[in-house]
């Protein structure tokens, strides 16, 4: 069961309705009209968004009245203005209860709002409402459904933000990244998910699950919306050309084995055609220890999950789902000492994978993005393994829609550029992208 075609082939190009809404070519207005019965029809099937007591479209008509009342002139409408944009229930939203997938009351998750969310208000977008999380950003799914295929997972742990893009509810939506919860559910879900370097996109105002790993990170339909995006979101942003020549390294080795029989056909089929287009690819060795990598990141993400919990849990333990509890009563167990080993242990593989990119010459990694395409069923979000490397040393990666498996489902590609090298991954990403359509 799918929904509506329309959606899943031409989700909204967010670049597009930038320059429309601030060149007067096409209202915001009539935009929000569209959405609004997009969502009548959509959203109860998804189920991208976290239902609201209010009319939501009420709400952000009344928001863009005052922006165009602040913005008479339309060549002086900053480059969001009036684009609606989703975000992940872990961000503080003025106006907005902070449920995040749990069951614990808002009130004791409140808090100020993130101030990612304040700049792209600042930057002229409207916030459509809290898209659907896992609980806590964990594994514990919520509603939301793979719009291209009912019956399979969106990924998680944002899978609102990536359905509600994917099925054209907005062009544009928030989420996090701990271990692999922008890129796996961007590859799922058919659209583009950038995740920054750390740090790049600040973390005030969103509930933490390991405050070392958490990345923030969005979604839109091409990597041209994730530019723009990025150049008003991400800190210290810096226009870069696109580099003449480009060096591509697959990590081949226990990392690269992680992906399914499905996920590696694919991967080597569009390295093939990315190669037959005049990209140089070449085969690395790396991540020999990657089962030690992994151990260390886990241990990481449970031993400050427990920590972020402290007190939340000791008082409300009984509403917290299965999964989440025992990824906290694993973390509290964890040595202080070897916690320590696992966080430094982030910037020792970080320095590991940049001297890999400087001794062979090579400039972006390639790799699955996620280990196959959706599974089948809501029970589970699939596995992030594929993202974990990256994550966990803080590299910018971004996931490219890539193709279809045999069953009609996408698939992704993922991009791994240099520690603070954002601006030249998603030039050399926006390049494959077009080497792919």
């Amino acid at each position: 069961m799918r929904i509506g075609s329309e959606a899943e082939k031409n989700p909204d190009r967010l670049t597009e309705l930038s320059d429309s809404f601030r060149n007067n070519r096409f209202s915001a207005r009539d935009y929000l009209k569209k959405l609004e019965g997009l969502f009548v029809d959509r959203d109860p099937v998804v189920k991208a968004f976290v239902p609201e007591v209010t009319d939501r479209f009420e709400l952000i008509r009344r928001d863009l009245a005052q922006l165009e009342s602040k913005y008479e002139d339309p060549f002086s409408r900053p480059l969001l203005f009036g684009i609606p944009v989703g975000v992940k229930d872990i961000f503080h939203v003025e106006g907005f209860p902070t449920r995040a997938g749990s069951r614990l009351p808002p009130d004791v998750l409140s808090g100020p709002e993130a101030r990612c969310v304040s700049i792209l208000k600042s930057a002229g977008a409207i916030v459509l409402g809290k898209t659907v999380t896992t609980e806590f950003a964990y594994f514990a799914p919520g509603p939301t459904r793979n719009p291209h295929n009912l019956e399979h997972t969106p990924g998680g742990s944002s899978s609102g933000s990536a359905a509600a893009v994917a099925s054209g509810l907005c062009p544009l939506s928030l989420g996090t990244q701990t271990i692999g919860s922008v890129l796996r559910p961007a590859s799922y879900c058919g659209v583009v998910g950038f995740k920054p370097s750390h740090g790049r996109i600040p973390l005030d105002g969103v509930i933490p699950l390991a405050p070392s790993l958490d990345q923030v990170g969005f979604f839109t339909a091409d990597v041209e919306g994730a530019m723009l995006v990025a150049s008003i979101i991400c800190q210290d942003w810096k226009e870069k050309r696109e580099p003449s020549s480009l060096v591509f390294a697959i990590p081949e080795g226990p990392y690269l084995e992680k992906a399914s029989e499905e996920g590696m056909r694919h991967f080597r089929d569009v390295c093939e055609r990315l190669s037959e287009s005049g990209f140089d690819i070449r085969a690395i060795e790396m991540l020999r220890d990657f089962e030690e990598i992994a151990e260390r990141h886990n241990a990481l993400v449970a031993a400050e999950a427990a920590m972020v919990h402290r007190d939340w849990f000791g008082t409300y333990s009984e509403s917290y789902h299965e999964k989440t509890a025992e990824l906290i009563r694993r973390g509290q167990a964890i040595d202080s000492d070897f916690l320590e080993v696992c966080r430094g242990d982030r910037e020792k593989l970080r320095g590991v994978f940049m001297n890999e990119m400087e001794q062979n010459d090579f400039s972006v990694l390639l790799a699955p993005a996620a280990v196959g395409s959706a599974p089948q069923g809501l029970a589970s979000t699939g596995d992030p393994v594929m993202n974990l490397p990256w994550t966990y040393a803080g590299l910018p990666a971004v996931s490219i829609p890539s193709g279809v498996s045999r069953k009609g489902l996408p698939m992704g590609l993922q991009l791994v550029g240099p520690w603070m090298g954002d601006e030249a991954l998603l030039a050399q990403a926006r390049r494959v992208a077009e080497a792919l359509a």
